[in-house]
């Protein structure tokens, strides 16, 4: 077992068998496998004037993953999909060569009190498939594959793992896993895995080689396996990774690519406003101030 750096507080520290974050990227590590971005949205009560609303944006060289605990979206893109999402539910949407879409609380909830907790998830595309044509898939969270096994209650909810797949259309070998648990529980499921690992924990807590990890932490296996670890009564976890890809990849603001000159292709493209519309939708939100936002 090798170390943990400890992003946390920004000075590393030596202490376990993990580098440890919050969210995706952090200074250390920028994907796992490749899954890009991770957002933890809330949990946060709106009142009755207060409601989500993400005008449209675009995206490209991605897959974006929706997945909701409590509260309700209303997705639209410029593939004409209009589709409200309500948790355990799934939104798949793949950039592909580029799509806009906006966010709002739905219409019937705009005048009432409301809670928005969730997760939002970028995976970058496969080089080849950068510019493949863009998709929507929404799947019901009767659709997505779940098991109990040894007191914790598993979700697959997008990839393929102990020998069961998700209907969501990934396009490179992944696993996103729900693990959740009433009771403690030791858990040992690396040789399930492959590729990169890491485990996001949304409640409960972690123990590992002595050392405790709580809520907003991510921790990335250095040794590209989970290690056996226990989870606390009544905590739930995120397991999510796969096979990284050979080349880097660049973020600039919504933008994903293998290379510069496909996100300044993608800043022409929205400056020029080429992207299909999302019917419906007149605002425009303008590009991030040039030479800001650009990571890789």
């Amino acid at each position: 077992m090798s170390n943990i750096k400890l992003i946390i507080e920004e000075r590393p520290s030596n202490i376990g068998n993990f580098m440890v974050g919050r969210l995706l990227p952090f200074r250390e590590k920028r994907m796992v496998g490749p899954f890009s971005f991770i957002d933890h949205m809330g949990p946060i009560c709106l009142s009755d004037h207060e409601n989500l609303d993400v005008p449209p944006h675009p995206h490209i060289g991605l897959s974006t993953l929706t997945y909701l605990f409590e509260g309700s979206i209303m997705h639209k893109d410029g593939l004409g999909t209009e589709v409200e999402i309500k948790p355990g539910q799934v939104n798949w949407m793949t950039a592909g060569s580029g799509i806009v879409h906006s966010e709002r609380t739905p219409s019937y909830l705009r005048d009432s009190d409301k809670m928005l907790h969730g997760l939002q998830i970028w995976v970058a595309l496969p080089a080849a498939l950068e510019k493949m044509a863009p998709e929507f898939y929404h799947a019901g969270e009767e659709d997505i594959p779940s098991w109990e096994e040894n007191g914790i209650a598993f979700k697959l909810i997008a990839g393929e793992a102990f020998g069961r797949k998700s209907p969501v259309p990934v396009y490179s070998p992944l696993y996103f896993l729900e693990l959740k648990t009433t009771n403690r529980q030791t858990v040992t499921i690396g040789a399930d895995l492959f590729g990169e690992s890491a485990l996001y924990i949304l409640e409960g807590a972690i123990e590992s080689e002595g050392y405790t990890y709580e809520p907003k932490q991510i921790l990335v296996a250095k040794d590209t396996k989970l290690c056996e670890f226990v989870m606390q009564e009544n905590t739930t976890v995120y397991i999510f990774g796969g096979e990284p890809f050979p080349e880097e990849r660049i973020i600039y603001w919504n933008f994903v690519a293998s290379t510069r000159e496909r996100i300044e292709e993608a800043k022409t493209m929205w400056l020029e406003q080429s992207f299909a519309s999302v019917p419906g939708e007149t605002d425009f939100v303008p590009l991030p101030e040039q030479g800001k936002n650009i990571k890789n």
